[in-house]
């Protein structure tokens, strides 16, 4: 059973147990990066493969590639404060009330 996101793009997040605070680019309902690289995680610490997973711009991280992150492993950042990333001033128009903002393509 697939179930709805926690998060939403734009939001800013937390992980729950390692010091990653970032903002949500993309929302797969469940785990989409292959059987390769989840044999790659440890056994004990995988998460369950059937629940939302992530893919979050990082503080820390040098290039825009993402964090593929679990659910279970975040929790909303309610700090109000943006991340400091340059790929969130890429990949979004603002940041305004806590969250980002999705870019707007002009329609002619």
């Amino acid at each position: 059973m697939i179930r709805l996101a926690k998060f939403a793009i734009g939001q800013v997040v937390r992980h729950r147990d390692l010091p990653l605070r970032g903002v949500v680019v993309d929302v797969d309902p469940e785990f989409g990066h292959g059987d390769a690289w989840w044999s790659a995680l440890p056994a004990e610490g995988r998460p369950d493969r059937h629940q939302p997973f992530y893919h979050v711009i990082a503080e820390g991280l040098e290039d825009d590639r993402a964090a593929y992150l679990s659910e279970q492993n975040l929790v909303a950042d309610v700090s109000g404060v943006p991340i400091c990333h340059p790929g969130a001033e890429r990949q979004f128009a603002g940041f305004h009330d806590g969250r980002y903002q999705h870019r707007r393509d002009d329609v002619n």
